[in-house]
């Protein structure tokens, strides 16, 4: 990659996500590039990018029904009626401690099976490289 000063003035580079479920922070080489929320999933990193080797992190936040889909092949959580609704407040929730399951959810309802498929979520991408000239338009 290169910064904005060896590519010259005008110069443009962005970080193009493709597709992202649901969203993602970009970090280049330490600097925050800020959260991306919605398509396009792009930012530019003209002033973060550096010559030679660069540090790139994306931190994407995974769909909260995938995580109750993951918990549903553990071992129940509490006491629930046949179509999924909670009957009581399990103990451990009462007493302010970790769910026994080792769950990482609760819900009330239960709105998603361990059998149901998984949504689409992550970084999907492709991710590419876009570089760009500015011009001016009279």
């Amino acid at each position: 990659m290169c910064n904005h000063d060896m590519i010259g003035g005008g110069h443009r580079l962005y970080l193009d996500l493709g597709d992202v479920e649901v969203n993602a922070a970009v970090t280049l080489n330490g600097k925050n590039l800020g959260l991306l929320w919605k398509a396009p999933y792009r930012v530019e990193i003209t002033g973060a990018a550096k010559a030679g080797d660069n540090s790139l992190e994306i931190k994407v936040t995974n769909l909260w029904a995938n995580r109750l889909i993951g918990d549903a092949h553990l071992p129940p959580d509490g006491d629930r009626e046949p179509d999924g609704a909670l009957k009581s407040w399990p103990q451990w929730l009462l007493d302010g401690k970790p769910d026994p399951s080792g769950r990482q959810t609760f819900t009330t309802e239960e709105l998603w099976k361990k059998n149901d498929a998984l949504l689409p979520s992550g970084l999907i991408g492709p991710v590419v490289l876009r570089p760009a000239v500015e011009v001016s338009v009279r």
